[in-house]
């Protein structure tokens, strides 16, 4: 990679990056990488019409919601910074012999992936998901598969299971809950290369 020095010298707080998101140099250097190839005005800022193009995120029937999820409080526009904080929620987890017990949440801690994946659901940002939010997520994915009467019965079983305290939604401690025999290891990691 013959731009790998040029990245280096570009990237603001290298090291910190680096310490606050677990990603080596030559990681933060390759997603630096990815980072100006979709910032296609050239302006050190992503857009949500950047990440429109990555062809991965157009076919995903979540994918808006996805893209959603990297500009919080409404921002229209994301640095390198907050863009490389998000993807080190997907790296996998390691444990870390070295941190205390005051320790900081590690970014991709299984909390924080949890957390991620809850606001895809939770659109108001109530914290809670609501009936109705849980029944547009299921009809995205399952679409084409079943009928509305079987999506209604799978949302109402759903919240059933899931609501611990009856108040008709599901709090992130409920989803928590509900996800704690799930592997989300494997589901909500990427393995970047070394």
């Amino acid at each position: 990679m013959g731009s790998y020095s040029s990245h280096v010298s570009k990237i603001e707080d290298l090291q910190g990056i680096i310490q606050e998101t677990g990603f080596s140099k030559a990681h933060v250097c390759r997603l630096y990488d990815r980072f100006e190839g979709l910032d296609q005005n050239k302006a050190g800022q992503l857009s949500r019409e950047d990440f429109q193009r990555i062809g991965e995120l157009a076919v995903n029937p979540l994918g808006d919601r996805i893209i959603n999820a990297f500009f919080p409080d409404g921002n229209q526009t994301l640095d390198f910074r907050s863009f490389i904080r998000i993807l080190a929620c997907f790296r996998p987890v390691t444990v870390d012999k070295s941190a205390g017990p005051n320790s900081p949440e590690p970014i991709n801690s299984r909390s924080n992936k949890l957390r991620f994946a809850f606001q895809l659901y939770d659109q108001d940002r109530d914290g809670k998901i609501s009936r109705d939010e849980l029944f547009q997520v299921l009809r995205m994915m399952l679409e084409a598969q079943v009928t509305d009467d079987q999506l209604d019965s799978i949302t109402d079983r759903t919240i059933q299971e899931a609501d611990l305290d009856g108040d008709g939604a599901i709090s992130f401690e409920e989803f928590r809950k509900s996800l704690e025999n799930v592997n989300l290891e494997h589901k909500m990691s990427i393995r970047f290369l070394q």
